[in-house]
């Protein structure tokens, strides 16, 4: 059904009304589905309009969007969305910054430790010296990244594992806010054979400090870039630094689509929202600056990637993972981040006027508001 902005907001503001334990009928998750619907082709229409906008624009194989020189795409991502899929190595269970975007926000003190001299692989704990023997038994993945928190609060423990992988012939990229690096701690990583550093530039408003470092990490990292995700505060500061973050030499900047979870979702309560195959749930604005800044990039000629790495290429991520795995036809590991849809994050988007649904039809009988729905 192609239910009207008013009727849907009658009927989610209803929704946000009702308790917890209030079961949800058959009938009302029609309605609830075909708003979600709604939304997500309103904010579709207007990805594709601006788009259409950006010079020079690209494909991954319909997986994901940039511009910019191919050999600059980060072969991190190409592994993610090409190769094996992303195969996340956790270590760090701690962070030196407490960003209001960051899945943890709030939470960081309570996450528990993978165990001294542990590392987690594919769910499995492992001690570096069984390396070899992963190798031997499981089938080498294209690429690895080293995630969970922040890195450099103890970076001297990564190097033995990273020469592991790197004398493997694996792929490896690694994620940092960039506040505690030094020439020593990047020359090593270098050294030791990490791939890729990207820098989560928008951790630290895109600091003077972090922008220097950028440039040292260059020196001794094959490719470096920023990966941050596309907040109004980064949109910015960009605007404010990109000369400086331009002349580091960087090869890209992936511009991931802000998701929300119950920790930050809080954090940008009033903002217009929409969820992706009701799975990610996102404020509008995200994927909208960045496609702005691709837009910027392709005009003023930068000489780096933009990667538009957004609910979509997300999706197309967990397909490609679970295809390589072996997985049935049309499985993922995609999902919402939600136990119950936040219906009171959408009443925003449609009390906004300026926010327009693409065709409208009036309720069948039994669905109106006034109607009883089971």
């Amino acid at each position: 059904m192609k239910i009207s902005k008013k009727d849907a907001l009658l009927w989610f503001r209803f929704f946000a009304e009702l308790p917890e334990y209030e079961e949800i009928s058959l009938r009302q998750q029609e309605l609830i589905y075909a708003t979600l619907t709604q939304i997500e082709d309103a904010v579709d229409d207007r990805v594709q309009k601006l788009m259409a906008q950006i010079p020079g624009l690209k494909t991954l194989d319909g997986r994901s969007y940039y511009i910019g020189s191919d050999a600059n795409f980060p072969k991190g991502c190409r592994s993610c969305l090409l190769g094996s899929g992303l195969t996340a190595i956790r270590k760090t269970n701690k962070c030196n910054l407490n960003c209001k975007f960051c899945y943890d926000h709030g939470v960081i003190h309570t996450i528990p430790p993978i165990g001294e001299g542990l590392w987690e692989i594919g769910g499995t704990k492992f001690q570096e010296r069984d390396l070899d023997l992963l190798l031997s038994i499981h089938k080498k993945p294209t690429g690895i990244s080293y995630v969970y928190l922040e890195p450099f609060m103890e970076i001297e423990v990564y190097y033995g594992i990273i020469r592991k992988f790197h004398e493997a012939g694996v792929h490896q990229h690694m994620y940092t806010n960039g506040t505690l690096c030094t020439e020593e701690t990047l020359r090593a990583l270098g050294e030791n054979g990490l791939d890729e550093l990207r820098f989560n530039l928008g951790a630290s408003g895109c600091s003077d400090k972090v922008i220097q470092n950028i440039a040292i990490a260059k020196k001794y990292i094959p490719q470096v870039g920023v990966e941050t995700p596309m907040t109004r505060e980064f949109w910015d500061s960009i605007q404010q630094k990109k000369d400086a973050v331009l002349a580091t030499g960087l090869d890209f900047m992936n511009c991931a689509e802000l998701h929300l979870n119950e920790n930050n979702l809080g954090n940008y309560f009033g903002e217009n929202m929409y969820m992706h195959r009701q799975g990610y749930l996102s404020p509008i604005f995200s994927q909208e600056f960045t496609l702005r800044l691709m837009k910027q990039a392709a005009e003023e000629n930068w000489p780096i990637v933009i990667h538009n790495c957004c609910n979509h290429t997300k999706f197309a991520r967990d397909l490609n993972l679970r295809a390589k795995e072996g997985g049935w036809f049309g499985s993922s590991s995609y999902h919402g981040e939600f136990d119950r849809i936040p219906f009171e994050a959408f009443l925003p988007v449609l009390e906004d006027d300026s926010f327009t649904f693409l065709t409208e039809e009036e309720l069948p009988e039994g669905y109106r508001p006034g109607d009883l729905v089971f």
